[in-house]
């Protein structure tokens, strides 16, 4: 039976981990007959180095006679994609050896644009039936598996006939398409889209321009004539010819499976170490309260529920003494019901968002899914943050709750915006595609003020109407004086004690998050995600505990705030790691790309200070609210 079990676990861990080869939701496969039409198209030009994406025309590149914007959904325009038609086409299963699309003479503009961007190690991103083109490139271990590189080079410096470093553009590419073909039908699915980028300086004798020729490739195989491999050199006056040419290629790859070789980790053994290091971390933590729980409580209350005498309880010491200001209304009540609130809608935003990214709804196929779920929830779980933060506040008997109500629905996203603004300003200074348009802006504020705000006022309404929260014992209307309190037990101490361990669950699965974030990789293990979640909850609820009543037991009775800075300072320390993998794994040179870097991780470690307070905050209450509903007071 125990055998059973076991492979009962393994099999479900497996199943979470790879969820992304099954077949998606939402994204249907198209079938293609021989001779059908095929139209690539272009995406933004990426560079890890400066974290600033540009649209594809920015670089004088051949263009279309019109070109018409593909951008999908709201997620794409955030994410910076730019997807537009372009000049490639191809014919399904008909190969085309080295086909001129058009000629380009340099101007001053071009040849910067273009040597600035091959400094800056820009790729070229272009998508095929969904899927983005990659250069195969074999593993440096030595291994037969190959992964792919997402995008090729703009081009290369290097030297030439021992001339000079000069700079190369890639003007010839060489597609492959894999496709699997149904043996009953003949229709064929792609389920590959690869390229071989070529520098090469074509010539020719007479530039017809209805059907241009080129001397440096075969007349009678049209492939590429040996020799003729002088690369294209970018300078002004130079006169550039783009070509490239097409192979079609059978693959037993399935269609449900093609998005597999380029998700392929080769780190799974580092996830399954994070996992059981984080399932350590909550081991020991659970051990402890278990033991604070069962042993040391069930006695105090044993011991509290049995005194008699006035005296005899005088003479006791300990968390009892305190319970008639553990439920004092805190300083600032105000505002920690707003981050109480803010934070619910975090929780829910990110429980929903992992939950669909399970069932595979938010794929890497479904460009610009993830960010567009994380927004459109975020604005509907305001009810959530309304209704939470109501709660609280009629229980700390605030009187004014449409302030209360206000500065919930506009305190953080509010700081979020500010923020987002002033790089977006960056961005479009540097004339950056990343750089969020007007009428985006302008929609984002509307989907703010339209549906989060009366959501937020809606929950909050229906919060009011519940009735308040009662203490478990009575506030004695004189605060009673706090002893001093030993080191170890002051505040900043404790509360950056707090946030070591709710970070050390997480920190490996961080730095798969940021890689992917800032090193144009897909994230896609949301298996793996979803339990480093409920490890992160786990030990977050139960650092808190801990900590907390080792503080009630030193009879500081100032628990509330510092129960949701105990788990928030967990931020601190993401913030900290943000700052080492910036120098250790990013290549970044330009201040503003620095700038960015370092703004949109104060976004993200500002919101994970509140989802993990606010976790922290709630399993305090619940532990202080048992613990002296348990014992009988006088």
């Amino acid at each position: 039976m125990g055998t059973k079990r076991k492979t009962l676990f393994f099999a479900f861990f497996l199943l979470l981990s790879s969820a992304h080869s099954f077949y998606l939701p939402g994204v249907a496969p198209r079938d293609f007959q021989r001779g059908d039409p095929l139209y690539v198209k272009v995406n933004k030009l990426s560079s890890t180095k400066t974290q600033l994406p540009y649209d594809y025309y920015f670089l004088n590149y051949c263009k279309p006679p019109k070109i018409v914007n593909n951008a999908e959904n709201l997620g794409e325009v955030l994410r910076g994609d730019r997807i537009e038609n372009s000049v490639y086409t191809f014919e399904m299963r008909e190969d085309q050896p080295c086909k001129v699309v058009c000629r380009i003479k340099l101007d001053a503009e071009s040849t910067k644009n273009f040597k600035e961007k091959i400094d800056d190690e820009y790729r070229v991103n272009m998508i095929l039936d969904n899927l983005p083109v990659a250069v195969l490139r074999q593993r440096r271990d030595g291994s037969q598996s190959t992964t792919y590189e997402h995008g090729f080079r703009v081009g290369f410096k290097g030297n030439y006939a021992g001339s000079k470093e000069k700079y190369f553009i890639n003007n010839h590419l060489s597609f492959r398409v894999m496709f699997h073909k149904d043996t009953e039908t003949d229709a064929a699915r792609i389920v590959g889209f690869e390229v071989t980028p070529n520098s090469i300086n074509h010539e020719y004798k007479d530039w017809d321009e209805k059907n241009p020729q080129v001397t440096t490739c075969n007349k009678d195989t049209k492939n590429l004539v040996p020799g003729s491999t002088v690369p294209q050199e970018v300078d002004l006056g130079k006169e550039v010819v783009f070509t490239y040419d097409v192979t079609f290629k059978e693959s037993d790859i399935k269609w449900a499976s093609r998005w597999d070789t380029y998700l392929l980790m080769n780190d799974d053994q580092i996830h399954w170490f994070s996992i059981i290091n984080s399932l350590m971390i909550v081991l020991f933590l659970s051990g402890m309260v278990a033991m604070i729980m069962m042993r040391t409580l069930y006695k105090d209350i044993s011991n509290y529920n049995q005194l008699e005498t006035q005296d005899e309880a005088q003479e006791e010491t300990g968390w009892k003494l305190v319970h008639g200001d553990v439920f004092r209304a805190p300083n600032n009540y105000g505002l920690l019901c707003v981050y109480v609130g803010t934070g619910v809608q975090i929780f829910a935003m990110t429980l929903v968002t992992m939950i669909f990214a399970l069932l595979g709804f938010l794929s890497p196929s479904n460009r610009g899914g993830l960010m567009t779920a994380m927004v459109l929830l975020w604005v509907f779980m305001g009810i959530f943050a309304g209704y939470s933060s109501a709660r609280l506040y009629k229980m700390f008997k605030g009187t004014e709750w449409k302030r209360n109500t206000l500065k919930t629905a506009f305190m953080f996203p509010g700081v979020l915006f500010v923020i987002f603004f002033v790089l977006n300003a960056l961005i479009w200074g540097e004339q950056s595609s990343g750089a969020v348009p007007f009428g985006t802006m302008i929609a984002l504020v509307c989907l703010w003020f339209g549906i989060s705000v009366p959501l937020v006022f809606v929950g909050s309404y229906l919060g009011f109407k519940k009735p308040a929260i009662e203490d478990p014992v009575k506030t004695n209307k004189i605060p009673r004086q706090i002893p001093e309190q030993a080191w170890y037990m002051k505040p900043l101490f404790s509360i950056l004690i707090g946030g070591i361990l709710p970070f050390g669950a997480v920190f490996i699965e961080l730095f798969f998050i940021l890689t992917s974030i800032w090193l144009n990789q897909f994230y896609y293990i949301f298996g793996f995600l979803f339990i480093v979640f409920i490890i992160l909850i786990i030990t977050c609820a139960e650092i808190t505990i801990v900590l907390c009543y080792f503080q009630l037991c030193s009879e500081d009775y100032y628990w509330w705030w510092r129960s949701y800075l105990t788990a928030g300072s967990s931020a601190f320390y993401l913030f900290l790691y943000s700052i080492f993998y910036f120098f250790t794994k990013l290549e970044i040179t330009k201040l503003v790309s620095g700038i960015l870097y370092f703004g949109y991780m104060v976004i993200v470690s500002y919101a994970f200070f509140v989802l993990t307070g606010t976790i922290g905050f709630y399993a305090c209450f619940w532990f202080v609210r048992k613990i002296y509903s348990s014992v009988k007071i006088d």
